[in-house]
């Protein structure tokens, strides 16, 4: 029962291998079948080969089958058979290889499956015996010549689907004897141009987030390298305009690229390349990251300030910012992408929707700026979630209600974050008195047109995001100022100091005390600045002071060790002629 399951499951198949490790072989070459059961005693086993379904050899205690040489009735679909000599009843078979025997090989360069029209491709004929400029040589597509040549090699023009189709080469020996070879027969598929799917992931996300690009290519094939783009709409042209990334004009050869820091809206897109010269694959779909964060150059406003509308409500979008020509635009959950003026109304940079607005995502566009994105709701039910347009930063307040279509009065209202009831004692509106991170997720409101709690009705739900304060990085490095100004101040002032008694050793003619063949305007001449408080008073003409300046980021000029004190500090001698 058990050798019965495992079988099933294919874990006690065989694996059959081929030396050398080449589906198609010349003739007059050598090939060796190898059959492996699976378990590293191949001693316990007896082994079966066979070719297209039939035995070519009997059961023998050797688990190699060897063929020299080769012919092209050789040609075919091999399989091994693995019966145990102990355990009865087991057997294990192989997987099946298929092996082409030829007198001449044909192969294709890039040996890519499938090619797409557009692409170039090289066929090279050889005849088997190192000396293929003794031989000419004719192409075959289907049975049918299609070119003749001197060389072993045909390159194609730019493919079409009409290439598609089994290829094989003939070689004709110039010399006696005069032998033709025939080649393999290789299929080659070419299939129109393939356009890249582009995700983004997550869609929306929080300032300075990361973002992960994700481009895929159908059908699979091989090759590829990726580039990335970021796309920017040209207003006059009413279409976008796509330019590489910065660091990968060569592109990736992952199908993945990270977005680190992500502030602001945008929109992006991605294509495949392979070969020499490259080819492209089509651009993908555009796809936007969208951020709720507002961006000072390009910023989008709706009224009523909310996500979420009755459908008979007509909304007003504003768009502000540095450029000078704005465009309103829309999307809705499938992607079509539509302009204000493709169905409402344009004037200047406002865009008003009447009463026949849409759910989705309103933006912002200039060339050069997309603004904050707003995931509006459009709700046909009888109530709607009141919240905010912007993110809410963080530490701040916020106040979520429930509004009813007719302005009545809504009784038993509960609130509900990602579909988990939230304790709310006041009942008709959510206060989060300092919204935290983990405050942001889905929220909606329900509640009754009754007292009684008849005629229950439920808003959809909108996205509450949570942004960073701000002055956050700033009021971080602000400790750090602080505590190096208080050094530098200590320091300063310890250098007066020992300035000022340095001079009064050195017998200074400047005093204190007031000078009896002074004019009075000099009485104050030092402590003019001085208040009694300890603060400095501004000078006043005719004040004198015994420094200017302090020039501390000046390199030190040459000259006597008695130098720096002048080249730090500037007297000033406002003397009096009597002083000369």
């Amino acid at each position: 029962m058990g050798q019965t399951l495992f079988g099933v499951l294919g874990l006690w198949y065989a694996l059959l291998h081929i030396e050398p490790n080449r589906s198609t072989l010349f003739t007059k070459e050598t090939v060796t079948f190898i059959c492996d059961p699976g378990d590293a005693k191949d001693t316990y086993w007896s082994y079966l080969f066979r070719r297209n379904g039939a035995p070519i050899t009997t059961q023998t205690q050797v688990n190699r089958y060897k063929l020299s040489p080769l012919s092209k009735g050789n040609s075919g679909e091999y399989q091994c058979v693995a019966h145990h000599k102990i355990t009865p009843f087991v057997t294990r078979e192989s997987n099946k290889v298929s092996l082409t025997v030829s007198d001449a090989l044909l192969h294709i360069e890039p040996n890519w499956s499938p090619l797409f029209t557009g692409e170039t491709v090289a066929f090279i004929c050889d005849p088997g015996d190192g000396n293929d400029t003794d031989w000419s040589y004719l192409f075959r597509r289907n049975g049918y010549t299609f070119t003749t040549e001197r060389h072993n090699r045909y390159t194609s023009p730019s493919l079409s689907k009409g290439d598609s189709g089994e290829y094989q080469c003939v070689a004709h020996h110039k010399f006696p004897p005069y032998v033709t070879r025939e080649s393999n027969k290789v299929s080659l598929t070419v299939s129109d141009v393939p356009r890249p799917v582009l995700t983004v992931s997550p869609s929306w996300t929080s300032p300075g987030g990361s973002v992960t690009l994700t481009c895929s290519v159908e059908p699979p094939s091989a090759g590829w390298r990726f580039f990335w783009y970021q796309a920017a709409h040209k207003l006059s042209l009413d279409s976008y305009t796509y330019e590489l990334l910065p660091g990968i004009t060569t592109g990736t050869e992952q199908d993945s690229y990270i977005l680190h820091g992500q502030t602001h809206t945008a929109g992006y897109a991605c294509r495949a390349g392979r070969g020499d010269p490259v080819f492209y694959t089509s651009y993908s779909r555009l796809m936007f990251v969208w951020s709720g964060g507002v961006n000072p150059a390009a910023s989008l406003t709706v009224s009523p300030h909310r996500l979420q509308h009755f459908s008979t409500e007509s909304l007003t979008l504003s768009c502000e910012g540095t450029s000078t020509e704005w465009r309103v635009m829309w999307m809705d959950e499938d992607g079509i992408t539509l302009s204000c003026s493709d169905r409402w109304k344009m004037t200047g940079s406002t865009c008003n929707t009447d009463t026949a607005a849409m759910s989705g995502v309103y933006w912002c566009e200039s060339e050069t700026q997309f603004s904050n994105a707003v995931n509006i709701t459009i709700h046909s039910g009888d109530v709607i979630l009141v919240s905010p347009v912007r993110p809410v930063t963080e530490g701040h307040s916020v106040t979520l209600g429930c509004k009813l279509r007719t302005e009545n009065l809504l009784y038993n209202v509960d609130f509900y974050k990602n579909d988990k009831l939230i304790p709310n004692p006041s009942r008709g509106e959510l206060l989060i008195s300092a919204v935290k991170e983990s405050d942001e997720g889905f929220y909606k409101c329900s509640g009754s047109k009754s007292p009684q709690g008849l005629e229950n009705v439920t808003s959809a739900a909108s996205w509450l995001s949570v942004k960073y304060p701000e002055e956050t990085a700033s009021s971080s490095v602000f400790p750090v100022l602080l505590v190096v100004g208080l050094i530098s101040g200590v320091l300063l002032t310890l250098v007066l100091l020992f300035l000022r008694r340095y001079r009064k050793s050195k017998g200074s003619r400047v005093s204190r005390s007031q000078r009896t063949n002074q004019s009075p305007a000099t009485d104050h001449m030092i402590n003019q600045g001085d208040t009694q408080d300890g603060h400095y008073a501004p000078l006043q003409p005719g004040d004198s002071c015994l420094y200017e300046m302090i020039e501390g980021s000046e390199e030190p000029k040459h000259g006597t060790d008695d130098e720096p004190d002048e080249n730090i500090y500037a007297n000033v001698t406002m003397e009096t002629a009597a002083d000369g």
